[in-house]
């Protein structure tokens, strides 16, 4: 039995990837005067922003550098990165039915409470676990197996949703049902080298398939009904 959702959060849950990428060419190209392209800097993703940043920046003052990445992140979040009106609805919905809701990312701690406040996301998650509560990062399953204890379930009542192989493969190492997501306007992995459980390319379509027991039949019916009206505006 299901009990808990557990998210990756760029862009699984937020479509951060373009501020991730904005704010790294800007240290880039500050501090190395590289021009670094999105492909270039997905290379580099596993170890949290500051992680990235002492590992690849060729200039020592890797503190200055941490700092103007989260100046930038912050300065370009709210016109870069809009709420997302159905991951809002699917959390609610996950919420009022009762199932615990978690995130586990490589970003930092302060970039992802960046991204919660400016999203509005503060008050979902039973628990966060960041790049800076691991000591290795997805692949490996420390993460999701840290998420696991403090929401005291097992690997069994678990669902772990993610946008790229690293997730994937944390998932699998974990021992979690995975869910491979390609829902957002931009996301990690185009097709996945290890299988996911399940891959979804539209919220609509998980929630369909979440909800599809009689036991969640009127919730299920009235966010259809929300994301239908939502496409019918559009």
């Amino acid at each position: 039995m299901i009990k808990a959702v557990i998210f990756d959060f760029d862009g699984a849950l937020a479509d951060t990837l373009p501020v991730c990428f904005f704010a790294f060419q800007a240290v880039f190209k500050e501090f190395d005067n590289l021009e670094v392209t999105p492909d270039e800097i997905k290379a580099m993703f596993g170890p949290s922003e500051t992680g990235i940043i002492r590992k690849n920046l060729l200039n020592e003052n890797h503190e200055k550098a941490i700092e103007l990445y989260y100046e930038k992140y912050d300065e370009k979040h709210r016109s870069v990165v809009q709420n997302n009106v159905e991951i809002n609805n699917l959390l609610q919905n996950l919420k009022r039915n009762g199932y615990k809701l978690g995130i586990v990312t490589g970003k930092a701690r302060r970039s992802l409470d960046i991204s919660l406040k400016c999203l509005n996301m503060n008050n979902f998650f039973d628990v966060i676990v960041t790049g800076d509560d691991v000591n290795i990062p997805k692949p490996h399953p420390e993460g999701i197996n840290k998420a696991l204890a403090l929401l005291n379930i097992t690997n069994s009542e678990a669902l772990f949703i993610g946008d790229s192989d690293a997730d994937i493969q944390a998932g699998k190492q974990a021992n979690v049902h995975t869910i491979g997501v390609q829902w957002l306007p931009n996301y990690q992995t185009l097709e996945f080298s290890v299988q996911p459980n399940q891959i979804f390319s539209s919220i609509s379509e998980f929630i369909r398939c979440f909800f599809q027991n009689d036991t969640y039949r009127m919730q299920y019916d009235e966010l259809k009904m929300k994301f239908d009206g939502k496409k019918m505006d559009e």
